[in-house]
């Protein structure tokens, strides 16, 4: 059995990787189990074990079917693991869920049950902000704190001007495939429009937002598909940036692109 601590390290070390995975927990155990309660195992988005324990196959395939679809949507979900003809007394069938548990059939001799927490451990969202204007600012300062990671990219000139973001890169040259979900915002307004603008439509992002008018995005729409980008890159662009709240400071312009962002990152998780 892994040590606490190894699974524990585990767990920083693919944090510190943007690495999407889950814990499952065993919570309580009833009559013989492999696992007992406290027994922890890491499981990767394609449903490996990459270290701990919550013993043999008779609860495994469960959690980790589990495993991969808590990574794929982020919410926790509790499995129970319990012998078929308990079960069948209490009127369940395995893969029913009733009241956030799920249940599956221990076929195993040992006719023990096992509830299992499952939750996800993903990497922060990543907020890339193009640009030092005071908008660009406002994003770096806000997105930090609703818990972004807050990657600025500038002239290294004006990099300094941002307090304290997790990244400050020179430039306009975005690092493809992110592992996390992924934000850009370019917020250049006047200073590099084109060339930001057009390495945040050539990212992997699935939201580019330009801080402009309709005007301004449409002349550099055709300045950029003249010069060889798809139009099919910009079906995803929101612009003007943000909701429709009547903002005008910088600080205003901010709080409308985080709540469009936060409305699409949102969408789905709180139920009907």
């Amino acid at each position: 059995m892994t040590d606490p601590q190894d699974v524990h390290s585990l767990v920083a070390a693919m944090r510190a990787k943007a690495e999407p995975f889950a814990v499952a927990t065993v919570v309580r155990t009833v009559s013989l189990t492999a696992a007992k309660a406290g027994a922890k195992a890491i499981i990767r988005a394609d449903g490996t074990i990459t270290g701990g324990w919550i013993g043999g196959g008779c609860a495994r395939g469960a959690v980790l079917r589990t495993a991969r679809q808590v990574i794929a949507d982020g919410e926790a979900r509790l499995v129970s693991v319990q012998p078929e003809e308990l079960l069948a007394d209490l009127g369940i069938a395995p893969g029913d869920e009733r009241d956030g548990v799920r249940f599956a059939a221990n076929r195993c001799p040992s006719k023990g049950t096992m509830d299992v927490f499952v939750e996800a451990v993903l990497p922060r969202a990543q907020l890339v902000i193009c640009g030092a204007t005071p908008v660009a600012k406002a994003l770096c300062d806000l997105g930090r704190r609703m818990g972004y990671e807050t990657v600025v990219h500038a002239p290294a000139a004006d990099l300094d001007a941002f307090a304290a973001p997790d990244r400050a890169v020179p430039g306009w040259g975005i690092a493809p495939e992110a592992a996390q979900t992924r934000f850009v915002v370019v917020a250049t307004q006047g200073a590099g429009d084109a060339a930001a603008l057009g390495a945040a439509l050539a990212s992997d992002a699935g939201y580019v937002a330009f801080v402009g008018s309709r005007l301004k995005a449409a002349a550099l729409r055709a300045e950029l598909t003249g010069a060889g980008l798809p139009e099919a890159a910009f079906e995803r662009l929101h612009a003007p940036a943000g909701l429709d709240i009547g903002a005008i400071t910088p600080e205003e312009i901010a709080l409308s692109i985080l709540a469009e962002i936060t409305v699409l990152r949102r969408r789905g998780q709180r139920g009907a």
